[in-house]
């Protein structure tokens, strides 16, 4: 159960509305090994996957890793592989730190088609209505709907355009 913020039902996940019951690791300054606690719902950095990915993968629940814009997706590959294993991960988690910022949305086509990622693909941060649609035809199958957005209206803007111009990219059902 989060203790730092409140349960809110912003995330659409595989097209239903769902509590939000996710907490974000933030590793205390100076202290590189430090570890979420081994319960469902952690969010972790790159950074901190990729440090601990071992000990994380061991563990009895996953936990979801969190990309920044700034992130190579490839180093979520192992030894150069093109693929990821998906031992351990609950999610992958793309971070749009503002609307305006479209790496995500290539991440998430790399994720997909580059590094055969099947699970799920979560848009987090200033996710919002106008969005969802673009960000689903990328690849992306839950999104966590910014504060001050109606989640309902939200969930209705996946289905607003019916005919596209570009390709899409295949997401995998839902599990």
């Amino acid at each position: 159960m989060p203790d730092t913020q409140t349960i809110m039902k912003n995330l659409i996940r595989y097209g239903e509305l769902i509590d939000n019951t996710t907490r974000r690791f933030v590793p205390p300054e100076g202290d590189a090994a430090a570890l979420p606690p081994d319960e469902p719902g952690w969010e972790v950095p790159l950074a901190t996957w990729l440090a601990a990915r071992d000990a994380l993968r061991a563990r009895r629940h996953p936990v979801a890793v969190l990309l920044g814009p700034a992130d190579d997706p490839a180093e979520l590959a192992q030894d150069g592989e093109r693929h990821i294993d998906p031992a351990g991960i609950a999610y992958i988690a793309i971070e749009f730190p503002s609307y305006t910022d479209g790496r995500g949305y290539s991440i998430a086509q790399q994720l997909r088609s580059h590094y055969g990622w099947q699970g799920e693909l979560r848009a987090v941060g200033d996710i919002l209505i106008d969005t969802i649609h673009y960000q689903a035809r990328c690849g992306f199958d839950s999104f966590v709907v910014k504060e001050g957005h109606d989640p309902q209206k939200a969930l209705q803007a996946l289905g607003t355009f019916t005919v596209h111009y570009q390709r899409e990219y295949p997401r995998p059902l839902a599990a």
